[in-house]
């Protein structure tokens, strides 16, 4: 049995189009959403301005529009990130 992945409390967009994401255990993770910008339904993220507006809700990430990524699959394609990285 796998223990429960912790939801997500903080999320910190780059101009890279990557995401520092916080979760509740207190880990940090980067997510790189540039490989899904190519799908029809994350295209219109390209636009920094529209992917900086991105939200914690329930515990998952948010964009104007509907779009949305689960925790628990960001948790698992994301890199740990070492305490100092910002």
């Amino acid at each position: 049995m796998h223990p429960e992945t912790p939801k997500i409390v903080a999320v910190r967009p780059h101009d890279d189009y990557t995401l520092t994401l916080t979760f509740a255990n207190g880990e940090r993770r980067l997510f790189d959403l540039k490989p899904y910008l190519q799908s029809e339904v994350f295209r219109a993220l390209r636009d920094l301005e529209l992917f900086r507006k991105v939200a914690v809700v329930y515990g998952s990430l948010q964009w104007p529009g509907e779009r949305d990524l689960a925790y628990d699959m960001l948790y698992q394609k994301s890199t740990p990130l070492p305490a100092e990285v910002t």
